[in-house]
């Protein structure tokens, strides 16, 4: 065995792997300004598994094939590393205070960004418009009340796309100052949406209720007032944020609960592949003008998942239509789709691209 024959040949391999990784990385830099510019997470399971099934293959040997994998996610681990490096600063507007849902939605999507507060979706939204933000997170639908109306107005008002679409599993616990019990509780302060969500368990326990303009404003108010006898209905993150203690943990009466966010950017995410996307059109004034429409979307065998109607402000009975449809909108078909579905429409628009299904409890936890 000629030692000094392979560790030459080992420092070559070294050489042309530094090489690899130089040229892999600077790739990297790229794929984090793309990420950054349309407002994507860092993390994309379907990419990172795709990357490990396929480059395995590579190597023909079964026993170095595990070492490879092994190599890879290391590889991948540090790519994500400096992606977040690089994509730190991001401004990311949402709508609400710091411990509110919208929050909770925008630092677990980008944890690496600048959190900017805004009083309504519209200021939020105008942000990203006026480039004072780099992307905006708020919420377009909640399985318990319904579509975010006002903000599905800006998507067809406005000139933003939608780059992801994300759920949020809304869970809400009691919270009460630091030695409070549940037992020294008789009033209980949050958003009416959230005491009604726990409008049961409010009842059970012979709560009074008061109202607050959200959950972590909420919470905040009873640090500051510092009485046992006052507790918040809102988030566990909204608990460590203002000192107070969790006295009870998922007294939502139902736990699909869940609210969809959209992230919204000035560049359109080309994502194409599998995948969905929002459309939103408006019909001619002619009879069966929206079976038509349909029947196009259908034809072209896009799968329409939720079809929805919003008045138009400006036009008294005049309505337009908010659509998601699985697959690729930019994909030869679709394009045909799109043309022919134009005959139908005085106005037509493709307002954004995003995976199938992203959750924010489970894929972007790293």
């Amino acid at each position: 065995m000629d030692l000094e024959k392979a560790r030459k040949e080992i420092n070559e391999a070294d050489r042309g792997i530094a090489e690899l990784f130089v040229r892999r990385m600077n790739a990297v830099k790229q794929v984090a300004a793309y990420k950054k510019e349309h407002g994507l997470p860092v993390y994309d399971a379907a990419r990172e598994a795709e990357l490990l099934l396929h480059n395995s293959e590579y190597v023909a040997d079964p026993e170095l094939r595990s070492y490879y994998v092994n190599f890879h996610k290391a590889v991948v681990d540090i790519s994500k590393k400096y992606q977040h490096k690089l994509i730190e600063g991001a401004r990311v507007a949402y709508s609400g205070v710091e411990g509110a849902f919208a929050h909770i939605a925008a630092t677990r999507i980008f944890p690496d960004g600048g959190h900017i507060s805004f009083s309504s979706f519209v200021d939020a939204y105008n942000a990203v418009v006026d480039g004072s933000c780099d992307a905006a997170v708020l919420p377009i639908e909640n399985s318990y009340a319904g579509e975010v109306g006002q903000v599905l107005d800006l998507m067809f008002s406005g000139s933003l796309f939608v780059s992801g679409v994300y759920d949020l599993k809304i869970t809400q616990n009691l919270l009460g100052v630091p030695g409070a019990t549940i037992s020294d509780v008789k009033t209980v302060i949050s958003h009416p949406q959230a005491l009604g969500q726990c409008a049961k368990y409010i009842s059970d326990h012979g709560f009074e209720i008061k109202e607050a303009t959200n959950t972590a404003r909420a919470a905040q108010s009873v640090a500051q007032a510092g009485d046992k006898s006052t507790a918040a209905i809102a988030s566990a993150e909204t608990a460590a944020l203002y000192g107070l203690s969790v006295l009870d943990h998922d007294i939502n009466a139902s736990d699909s609960n869940t609210t969809r966010f959209a992230v919204f950017t000035r560049a359109e995410n080309e994502r194409g592949g599998d995948g969905n996307f929002i459309l939103l059109f408006t019909v001619k004034n002619t009879s069966g003008a929206l079976a038509k429409a349909i029947d196009v979307i259908g034809k072209y065998g896009f799968n329409m998942t939720v079809l929805r109607s919003r008045p138009m402000k400006e036009l008294a009975w005049q309505y337009y239509f908010y659509a998601e449809a699985e697959g690729d909108s930019s994909s030869e078909r679709g394009r045909m789709m799109l043309s022919e579905l134009s005959s139908h429409c005085d106005m037509l628009k493709v307002v954004g691209s995003f995976s199938t299904k992203i959750s924010l409890e489970k894929e972007l936890d790293v």
